[in-house]
């Protein structure tokens, strides 16, 4: 059944990468009206989420960024089919590295983790590979369909990337550093643990809620550098990607220091143009949950 469904989709994905941009964006306008008008996508899980972090700003307020999020959600979905047949020089034009030196700096000394929030467009972002001399890997969620799990891969393995699932990742990083490997690991860092197995909780947003703090702790028991992945939406179809030091030396960081660093970073993002998170996600759904030594 995976393969009849992989068999019937992967033609018309394929087609759809090799679109020229202005039809391709015309499609995502008509997916756009699929998912926002007809089929109403989460609606009302975004619209909670947006009411519960913006108190302050009326139904109309909510209801415009609520359109126009699912406007970007679109493009962004499409923009990772795009992957698929996009060269390298068109990518570097569409999805500009600020400032590669603060990443090629900090790599001659030791492995770096980039964490990426739920914001922008992080599927491009394996671009960066182009930029640095340490090997590149980007850490996915693995699909239920092999086939199309085998697909993401293959996007995300362009430029020499290495994708690597969350579950490789801690042996990933372990294995290359015992070995004396420097690396690179693109991380999309903002996920919602399960309540009962999460070691911290604090506010996001306003409100508290499980942290997921994996990056934190490899980072403080391994050194490693650690960046914060600021991208922005210059336009449709173009993006720009600034790196923002959280550590230097993870080891030398305090308890949560890297992992609040990083949640306000992101707070900053999404209060300064919140079209662009990824609000579909239920990422606020153990909020009643919090235990008494978080409380």
């Amino acid at each position: 059944m995976q393969l009849l469904v992989y068999s019937f989709a992967y033609p018309f994905l394929w087609l759809i990468s090799r679109l020229p941009f202005r039809v391709f964006y015309g499609l995502s306008d008509f997916v756009f009206f699929l998912v926002y008008r007809v089929f109403r996508y989460r609606r009302k899980v975004v619209i909670n989420n947006l009411k519960l972090v913006f108190p302050e700003k009326t139904a109309v307020e909510i209801n415009t960024i609520c359109k126009a999020f699912y406007r970007h959600m679109c493009d962004m979905f499409l923009e990772m089919i795009k992957t698929l047949k996009l060269n390298e020089t068109s990518l570097k034009e569409r999805y500009r590295l600020i400032n590669p030196e603060m990443l090629q700096e900090l790599e001659k000394n030791r492995s770096v983790l980039v964490l990426f929030p739920h914001y922008g467009n992080w599927e491009w972002s394996i671009i960066v590979n182009r930029y640095i001399e340490s090997k590149g890997y980007a850490v996915y969620q693995k699909i239920g369909n092999v086939y199309f799990d085998r697909l993401i891969r293959k996007i995300r393995a362009k430029w020499n990337t290495s994708p690597i699932t969350q579950k490789e990742t801690v042996r990933t990083i372990v294995r290359n550093e015992k070995a004396n490997v420097r690396a690179v690991y693109g991380i999309v860092s903002d996920q919602s643990p399960q309540a009962h197995v999460a070691q911290y909780w604090t506010e996001f947003m306003g409100i508290k809620v499980p942290i997921y703090n994996g990056p934190e702790v490899i980072a403080k028991r391994l050194n490693l550098a650690v960046l914060f992945a600021r991208v922005k939406k210059e336009k449709r179809g173009y993006y720009s990607l600034e790196l923002i030091p959280i550590a230097e030396e993870g080891a030398k960081t305090t308890q949560n220091e890297i992992t609040d660093t990083f949640l306000r970073l992101t707070e900053e993002q999404i209060r300064e143009e919140p079209t662009f998170y990824l609000w579909t996600h239920k990422r606020w759904k153990h909020k009643d949950k919090v235990p008494e030594a978080f409380s």
